[in-house]
């Protein structure tokens, strides 16, 4: 057993003819504010960057490394679901929604999909497979992991920017107690979730 991902599920999907394999992955299921975000990416068998890891499992320093490393030698894409998505659909179909788009901002169709996470998106159209906690087994959906984890970190830092106050530039969206205390003392603003309870018990205060 190996203590990180490896490339065995690539060698997999490769042995049974399948050429251009991407991992997918997304961030950003549990703030109370801002997109999720996600990633595809097709790591070259002779191209893959020392380090891949679950992006929790990683210093923002080595994300950040990473995330350069990835960019320039593999074939990614990104895209997000907007708030008015997450509260019109719900999270979960909301990352998938991230999830087929960031497949589609590839720019070239993969032959098969590894997907983060028990289930394959309604309405993906590729061979696909979902593989639990597949951001420590798989170094595709790690990468996916680190790119989509980096991309949405700096989407919130320029956020907290916009609407100070909030703490987004260190807990980028995620219900922390200064969070949920500027939220009750500073309002709800665009950006935040109304489908989430904090944000709805704010907007509309349960009757005692």
């Amino acid at each position: 057993m190996t203590d990180g991902p490896d490339y065995s599920y690539e060698t997999a999907a490769f042995a049974r003819g399948l050429a251009r394999v991407a991992g997918v992955d997304e961030v950003g299921r549990g703030p109370l504010a801002g997109p999720v975000t996600a990633a595809a990416v097709i790591l070259g068998p002779d191209n893959i960057p020392d380090g891949l890891n679950d992006s929790k499992k990683l210093s923002a320093k080595k994300r950040d490394a990473l995330f350069d490393a990835i960019m320039a030698g593999a074939q990614v894409g990104i895209a997000h679901a907007t708030v008015e998505e997450i509260d019109t659909y719900n999270i979960l179909r909301a990352s998938h929604i991230a999830m087929l788009r960031a497949v589609e901002a590839l720019g070239t169709v993969p032959d098969h999909l590894l997907i983060d996470g028990n289930l394959i998106p309604r309405g993906c159209t590729v061979s696909a497979e979902a593989v639990i906690k597949g951001d420590g087994k798989s170094l595709s959906i790690a990468a996916a992991s680190i790119v989509a984890k980096v991309t949405r970190d700096r989407i919130m830092v320029d956020l907290a920017q916009q609407h100070p106050g909030y703490g987004w530039e260190r807990n980028a969206g995620y219900p922390s107690k200064s969070h949920i205390s500027a939220l009750q003392e500073l309002g709800v603003t665009p950006h935040h979730r109304r489908s989430f309870k904090p944000v709805h018990n704010i907007l509309c205060p349960p009757k005692l």
